[in-house]
């Protein structure tokens, strides 16, 4: 299956330490990658590489073929990523649905047209009778919900996850893994998510890539990685297995 997003050596340096070393990887169109490893192995980095936060000191990321390695945010959003950052910052005077349509506002070209959007979206995302209400008021579960639901406003190919399962008891998890599962499976959207649940990524991934220190150490199916010993050995421990 054709590369949809495709990580060519990516490189980053921090005063002098090296937050990312020659991470390479494709995810394929209309899969779920995972990207899994300790804290500190430079997931987030390679994020904020993918979308434009900060420059690759070497490397290159391409999606659907076209370079877009360095470009600004505004521009890796319009060319098709929508990403949720891992501590979740809503503008909390704002409703639920306004928060929406500011991401809707990357697209559509009206006020109006990006309301209809958010309102589709916060449908999807169990939200709408929630509109209303200032993001402030909401509950965690439903802030990254809220979290997703404002990436999904801007209609991307590709969706970056950053930890949106962390903090959320079982239950909760389970029904996020369901619109997430939902959201690739009936309308076939890619997704690229840092993930620590494991259950969740065990249940969602068809491709798992683990970082440690920077350096990629396993890229294979979910059964595969689980098994690889320098997985279990840096990151899963025995116990996990």
């Amino acid at each position: 299956m054709a590369a949809l997003l495709e990580v060519d050596n990516l490189s980053k340096r921090f005063r002098g330490l090296k937050a990312v070393s020659n991470v390479s990887f494709a995810v394929p169109e209309g899969k779920i990658v995972a990207l899994i490893g300790p804290n500190g192995a430079g997931k987030t980095t390679t994020f904020n590489l993918i979308a434009g936060v900060f420059p690759p000191d070497e490397g290159r990321v391409r999606l659907k073929g076209e370079a877009i390695t360095g470009l600004k945010p505004n521009r890796v959003c319009a060319a098709g990523i929508g990403r949720t950052f891992q501590i979740v910052k809503p503008f909390g005077q704002l409703s639920v649905e306004e928060n929406v349509i500011v991401g809707a506002l990357a697209r559509d070209p009206s006020v109006e047209a990006a309301r209809r959007h958010a309102r589709a979206v916060l449908e999807r995302l169990g939200l709408a009778d929630q509109a209303a209400r200032p993001a402030r008021s909401l509950t965690l579960p439903d802030r990254k919900r809220l979290e997703v639901a404002r990436a999904l406003a801007t209609r991307p190919t590709l969706l970056l996850l950053d930890e949106v399962l962390a903090g959320l008891r079982p239950t909760e998890v389970d029904r996020m893994v369901e619109v997430l599962r939902d959201l690739n499976r009936r309308e076939g959207l890619t997704i690229l998510m840092i993930e620590h649940v494991m259950r969740a990524v065990m249940a969602l991934s068809d491709q798992v890539v683990v970082l440690d220190h920077g350096e990629k150490i396993a890229d294979g199916s979910p059964a595969e990685v689980v098994a690889d010993p320098r997985v279990v050995e840096s990151y899963l421990g025995a116990e996990d297995l």
